[in-house]
């Protein structure tokens, strides 16, 4: 009975992330995503607060580092979205008593919000697979770990409704750098 409920746990997280990620690409593709001016270290506050009770249990360190004076035309609840799954799989891949570090910073028209761990860190092969859905670089152990191979291609798929893009620098046993990019004016 407990590997039926963990069966059935793994298929309903998977079925959330595939219905997610469908309405973000349909909302995307019918320019539905509504976006306002936010404070963006407003939403990165809210999304350490989501993931701070995972960081606790994993013994990681979460710490945020954005000036009050950040704003940019955003859709809220999907960019704390996207932040919230980076942190996760920061958080995931990080051995205990490290730190997660969430940064964000405006150079020019752009904002750049970046989440890096010092974790097990990915190999360079797999760097241009891993915003694909379902592709898992450890798969062994993100299965173990709770993770449907859809996170990542979510995070690409939101930051692609903002006109921005995603990118990940990582050595592996050193760790990985997610950065968000989005324009600090977007709306069409």
């Amino acid at each position: 009975m407990n590997i039926i409920n963990k069966q059935v746990d793994r298929l309903n997280a998977i079925i959330n992330d595939l219905l997610s990620l469908s309405r973000i690409e349909k909302s995307a593709e019918r320019g539905e995503i509504s976006r306002e001016r936010t404070n963006i270290k407003e939403v990165l506050e809210s999304a350490v607060q989501v993931c701070q009770h995972k960081a606790t249990i994993a013994k990681v360190t979460l710490a945020l580092a954005c000036n009050n004076d950040i704003i940019a035309e955003v859709n809220s609840p999907l960019l704390e979205q996207a932040v919230v799954n980076l942190i996760d799989n920061a958080i995931k891949y990080s051995n205990e008593n490290q730190e997660v570090l969430i940064t964000a910073e405006r150079k020019d028209d752009s904002v750049y919000i970046t989440i890096k761990d010092y974790g097990c860190g990915i190999e360079k092969a797999q760097l241009e697979r891993i915003f694909e859905r379902f592709y898992r670089v450890d798969k062994a152990r993100s299965r173990d770990l709770g993770g449907t191979g859809l996170g990542l291609a979510i995070v690409k798929h939101i930051t692609l409704a903002h006109q921005g893009n995603v990118k990940v620098e990582s050595t592996p046993g050193e760790g990985s750098s997610f950065t968000i990019s989005l324009p600090i004016s977007n709306i069409q």
